[in-house]
């Protein structure tokens, strides 16, 4: 297996972007406002399993590509790029909507099973995964040593670690203090609002990052 060089550099962008409250984390914490840790744990163990498996798929796909492709390599990262300012206006935009959400999941806990397969497709279908695998991702693999989707595969594996611990540790301080969340709506909107924040900067980083290696 390649080891990656810029791998430090990408375990730091990885654990920005995963600390940004996005779907994933808003989702984690909804569950735990609504039952609790145990709930919000098995939520993000099936949520990090649906993201490395779209991890997966996008190296399968992607990964030949940006190997062979120069003009492939900065379109992805112009098009991520965008798509990541797109999604952190929008999660800004919608900060109110989305708070209500997150207070409005209903009385009975799901079984563990169900809790894992719904956090399952909430990580398969995150479009902020779907950005980072595609775009931020391939920034960070060596293309002259060859292997990139091994590499792609690699890197998805430790944005999956770095998850778990991560959105783990986000559900169990929500489910500690989930009556000091669900009573104020302003908490929570302010949560999203500082991830859009955050998505929106990294999106910048991802376009210059791209002017400047053109």
């Amino acid at each position: 297996m390649i080891i990656p060089t810029r791998l430090a550099e990408y375990i730091v962008a990885a654990m920005v972007i995963i600390l940004a409250p996005g779907p994933s984390v808003l989702f984690v914490i909804a569950r735990a406002i609504a039952w609790g840790r145990k709930t919000a744990v098995l939520t993000v163990a099936g949520n990090v399993t649906g993201a490395f498996s779209l991890s997966v798929f996008v190296a399968l796909g992607l990964g030949p590509i940006l190997q062979r492709s120069d003009l492939a390599y900065i379109a992805v990262q112009w098009g991520g790029g965008l798509y990541l300012i797109y999604l952190g206006v929008d999660a800004i935009r919608k900060r109110t909507v989305h708070a209500a959400d997150m207070t409005n999941q209903g009385d009975f806990a799901p079984s563990a099973r169900r809790s894992m397969w719904d956090g399952y497709w909430v990580g398969a279908l995150n479009p902020k995964g779907v950005v980072f695998f595609a775009a931020v991702l391939p920034q960070f693999i060596d293309r002259e040593r060859g292997s990139v989707t091994s590499q792609l595969i690699l890197l998805g594996g430790i944005f999956a670690i770095l998850a778990f611990v991560s959105d783990g540790t986000w559900g169990l301080l929500a489910g500690t203090a989930r009556e000091w969340l669900a009573t104020d709506s302003k908490r929570l909107e302010k949560l999203r609002a500082t991830g859009g924040v955050i998505m929106i900067v990294l999106g910048l980083g991802v376009l210059y990052s791209a002017i400047v290696s053109a």
